[in-house]
């Protein structure tokens, strides 16, 4: 049952989300954070939505992975996500690839791990060649997020701005939670940019390219548009999932055990594993803090 002593700016702490999610026809849910963990998939949350799935539900997993669609269909495999667990795949890297060639943006400055990272970049229908013959620098992460910073890429991306060159960042989260660690993404290299002046088109959540490619997949997958009362986001993130929601103008649901944890889930004996309500408070009680309409330590029927 949901905690209603919370205050109005905080959402109430639920147990189990099956009666919410019985009230809606879709679901964007976030991966990491919420699906699983970047090691391991979090068998009740894909549980749960096995069986919205089963009631009749849409699940479009919305994720900011800087790769195609049918990458992140692999790492879910390897994380042992049921396929059964959603119905479609929307992610940054492939709004990136599409707004690379709507745009006819064939040379690029390329930041980010070419292992990693490389079925986009071989996907990419373009040429990686020097900041001073590039139209437009991508990014799809640091290129070692163990050792550098995003203020490490501060003397590139000046002689980016001198040229007035788009920045094209195919992941707009800042941080990652990989088991417990947290890495830098290629959105804090994009922020540096956006907070010196630069232009950058951020392909992914919060932004409104991510929710409309959504809709799309779900009316396509339905047969009809879905209106937005009918559609709730499911996230660990206030800055991309949450604020997303609110953009959009659609409902959320906070998953307090992802990027957040640290902030509002107990660390003693007592309060181990449970979200501390005065910490939750102090989360949404900011003044742009994006709302909810519940939170759960992690998605669970």
């Amino acid at each position: 049952m949901p905690d209603h002593t919370r205050s109005s700016a905080t959402p109430p702490i639920l147990a189990n989300a099956g009666t919410l999610l019985s009230r809606y026809d879709a679901v964007f849910c976030d991966v990491w954070g919420v699906v699983h963990n970047g090691v391991d998939a979090y068998d009740d949350a894909c549980r749960a939505l096995q069986r919205f799935r089963d009631g009749g539900g849409t699940v479009i997993l919305l994720t900011n992975a800087p790769v195609p669609e049918h990458r992140v269909e692999a790492m879910l495999a390897l994380r042992r996500v049921p396929r059964a667990a959603w119905d479609a795949i929307v992610s940054s890297g492939a709004i990136a690839l599409r707004h690379l060639v709507e745009h006819r943006l064939t040379k690029l400055y390329g930041i980010g791990p070419r292992d990693r990272d490389a079925a986009f970049f071989e996907k990419a229908a373009a040429t990686l060649v020097s900041i001073d013959e590039a139209q437009a620098i991508v990014a799809t992460g640091l290129n070692d997020d163990r050792s550098e910073t995003a203020e490490d890429y501060r003397p590139v991306l000046e002689q980016a701005l001198a040229r007035r060159l788009p920045f094209v960042c195919a992941n707009p989260d800042l941080v990652v939670d990989v088991g417990g660690t947290l890495y830098l993404c290629a959105g804090a290299i994009a922020d540096v940019y956006a907070h010196m002046g630069g232009e950058v088109f951020w392909a992914g959540k919060p932004h409104a390219s991510a929710y409309e490619t959504a809709f799309a997949k779900v009316a396509e997958l339905r047969g009809r548009p879905v209106a937005n009362d009918r559609v709730l986001v499911i996230g660990d993130a206030l800055r991309t999932d949450l604020e997303g929601a609110r953009r959009a103008g659609l409902d959320a649901l906070f998953v307090a055990g992802g990027i957040h944890r640290s902030d509002v889930v107990g660390e003693d004996v007592a309060q181990a594993g449970r979200i501390v309500p005065a910490k939750l408070d102090a989360l949404f009680g900011a003044a742009d803090a994006p709302p909810a309409i519940g939170a759960m330590i992690e998605l669970k029927w």
